[in-house]
């Protein structure tokens, strides 16, 4: 089955039927229309690099092997951000006893003041801590609209598994508890509000 890619000419139902079939520029181009929701989703959950890799290509291969089971192909979108959800969450739980590294804290630009290192360290150290202290939801949440800003509200809410509605609500109430975090006391001004 010949599908003609290019951007807005196919939709996903036929994209996954010529996919199905073995049809690989339909595959290509799933692929490259759903990774960044995926990616998205995966980096949402806190993870690095490596492990939101694993994440994405495990999400795909879910995908390769249930792709005759996607029963509304107008909502794969949806059934890949719920998919790469539960692998993330499964990453995890299989990784709950680790503790994290930053690499990116160990490098630092020798060409940069080592006032302005410490200044940049001790507010970053601040806002993280006070970030740890938020709900899983309101993590979650900012995670999702920090790191795929260009996700419209009906990906994020997939994403996220919440309404659509709640979404601007949640982000406003998540934001206003992480600036009252004592963690953070000194760093927002009220009056800069």
């Amino acid at each position: 089955m010949e599908v003609d890619t290019r951007p807005g000419t196919s939709g996903p139902a036929e994209l996954l039927r010529a996919a199905e079939q073995g049809d690989r520029v339909a595959w290509r181009e799933l692929v490259a229309r759903h990774t960044h929701t995926v990616w998205a989703v995966a980096r949402a959950h806190g993870l690095d690099r490596s492990d939101a890799g694993d994440v994405v290509q495990n999400t795909w291969l879910s995908l390769l092997e249930n792709m005759n089971g996607i029963h509304d192909p107008d909502r794969l979108a949806a059934w890949l951000a719920t998919t790469a959800r539960r692998h993330a969450l499964r990453l995890l739980a299989a990784r709950r006893r680790e503790t994290p590294v930053d690499e990116a804290r160990l490098d630092v630009a020798p060409a940069e003041a080592a006032d302005a290192v410490v200044l940049r360290d001790t507010v970053n150290a601040s806002l993280w801590r006070a970030f740890t202290q938020l709900s899983d939801h309101c993590q979650r949440v900012l995670r999702v609209l920090v790191h795929a800003p260009e996700l419209s509200y009906q990906q994020v809410a997939a994403a996220l598994g919440i309404p659509i509605g709640s979404i601007g609500p949640t982000r406003g109430r998540c934001l206003a508890e992480l600036r009252r975090k004592a963690a953070l006391a000194g760093l927002f001004r009220e009056d800069a509000r």
